[in-house]
């Protein structure tokens, strides 16, 4: 059995911590129901809404070493993961997914 590093039990964790994460994955239903709902491809196409899909499942993988590692696996798969900078920036901020992976 892994060392367990939370100093709350599960039920404090739920009790304190539900509502909001609730309100947050109603958040990502409501985008992804509003993405699908307007007009054009281009945003379902985009890379950044299919790293998103492809993070989505990951939050319900259970390791199989008993280690949580969710957080670590999604910023993994969210990461531009280039070692030699960008010459420019081509657009003001960052995108959040990284453009060249095959998502």
């Amino acid at each position: 059995m892994p060392e367990k590093t939370c100093p709350l039990s599960s039920q404090q964790v739920v009790d304190l911590y539900f509502m909001e994460h609730r309100a947050k994955l109603l958040d990502i239903a409501a985008f992804l129901d509003r993405l699908e709902r307007a007009d054009g491809e281009a945003g379902l196409a985009d890379v950044r809404v299919r790293a998103l899909n492809r993070a989505i499942p990951l939050l319900t993988d259970q390791a199989s070493d008993g280690q949580a590692d969710r957080v670590q696996k999604i910023l993994e798969l969210l990461s531009d993961h280039t070692t030699e900078p960008t010459p420019a920036a081509h657009t003001q901020s960052a995108l959040g997914a990284d453009p060249g992976t095959d998502y």
